[in-house]
């Protein structure tokens, strides 16, 4: 008796409602997201898109940078490297560290990136070239493709801090993007997700054929993946 009510109680979990041979449509996969998260934290939601691009071939690399209307629920810590007329105004917009020639000479000694984010004016570029490998490598270039070199930093400062991300494919096509905490409302989570799509949608190079987005997944933060409807 005792084994066979171990055994209901073990098919009404949550995660065995979960078919992973079918694709959800986006309201109920957010819904899904959400009740199979196991985390004490407040994970992240993340979105995973397999594109029909070769990411091998420059002209077919997808990036770009949207701003989601809820942001993403995280505190990232940016660096900006302005003009000493412009630091104070850039630190006011809310940048954690600011410098030019100073702050480029303190990474190139101590080799410390601590920042997810770097932005920087278009007359601090040459500047920068000489801690370019450290930056690069990491993931933390400054580039005008993801509109982190900016004549207006203050403003790219205050964008980045209300929710403005950047995508870009990996070595394998696919595209991983964050667009929210679980504790979001489902109503939220459903507008950064729309929003993210519209931008990789509008994002698609020209030389790439066929079936554009093959697959789209969502998750929380070690949570189990689920199939998003292709619409």
């Amino acid at each position: 008796m005792a084994k066979k009510e171990k055994i209901q109680k073990i098919e009404a979990t949550p995660e065995l409602q979960l078919d992973k041979s079918k694709s959800y449509p986006i309201e109920e996969a957010i819904k899904l997201t959400k009740k199979l998260s196991k985390t004490k934290f407040d994970a992240s939601v993340e979105v995973h898109i397999r594109l029909g691009i070769d990411p091998k071939k420059g002209d077919q690399q997808v990036r770009g940078a949207i701003s989601l209307p809820h942001g993403t629920g995280k505190v990232i810590k940016i660096a900006a490297f302005v003009l000493a007329e412009n630091e104070k105004e850039v630190k006011k917009a809310g940048a954690d560290l600011v410098g030019g020639e100073d702050l480029i000479e303190k990474i190139k000694k101590t080799e410390k990136t601590d920042f997810a984010v770097a932005v920087a004016e278009p007359a601090m570029m040459k500047n920068l070239a000489k801690i370019a490998k450290i930056l690069g490598t990491r993931g933390l270039m400054p580039s005008p493709k993801n509109e982190t070199v900016s004549a207006t930093p203050a403003k790219t400062v205050t964008e980045l801090k209300k929710g403005k991300i950047s995508f870009k494919n990996d070595d394998t096509g696919n595209i991983h993007v964050s667009i929210g905490k679980k504790s979001f409302e489902d109503t939220k989570l459903l507008k950064n997700y729309q929003t993210l799509l519209a931008g990789i949608i509008k994002a698609k190079p020209t030389s790439s054929k066929g079936v554009y987005i093959k697959n789209i997944s969502l998750c929380s933060s070690m949570g189990p993946g689920i199939k998003v409807n292709i619409s």
